[in-house]
């Protein structure tokens, strides 16, 4: 396998795999995203895009350029989970109120809905929140993307 299939392959299933991970807390566990978690979604989203236009793609150049695209946005979403971890810690201040309910259809349920706070973590595992552990994965999964592709191999 060439680095850049590697390279491709990773800038395609980490993403997924985190948006997998965010949705099924979200749907199956119950813990609602924050406004910054959403903030953290879409860079994923921008890279789970790039990377399936890099496998569609045949000419060597493009499918190249997508899959960096798709490392930028692991990347980005990486920064934004370093900047909402460092605000559940105490570290620094938000940017906004940080506080969204979970949502619903009626007012009933808008008024029902929990208070989803961005300086709290709903969950941690050995003190690393959801963001702690986006911020670490997805950085380490850009810079693997970026050495693979560095080393020059043709697609």
């Amino acid at each position: 396998m060439s680095n850049f299939t590697k390279a491709r392959l990773i800038a395609l299933v980490v993403p997924g795999a985190l948006m997998a991970g965010a949705l099924g807390s979200q749907y199956i566990g119950g813990l609602y995203p924050c406004e910054m978690c959403h903030w953290q979604r879409w860079p994923h989203d921008f890279a789970i895009v790039a990377a399936l236009f890099s496998y569609g793609t045949r000419v060597d150049r493009a499918a190249r350029v997508l899959v960096v695209l798709a490392a930028l946005g692991i990347l980005v979403s990486g920064g934004i989970g370093v900047f909402h971890a460092g605000v559940e810690y105490g570290w620094w201040q938000g940017i906004t109120g940080c506080a969204t309910t979970a949502g619903g259809t009626t007012l009933q349920d808008i008024m029902n809905a929990p208070l989803i706070r961005c300086d709290v973590p709903q969950w941690t595992l050995f003190g690393v929140s959801l963001a702690g552990f986006n911020a670490v994965i997805s950085i380490s999964a850009a810079l693997a993307i970026f050495a693979l592709l560095r080393r020059g191999e043709k697609a």
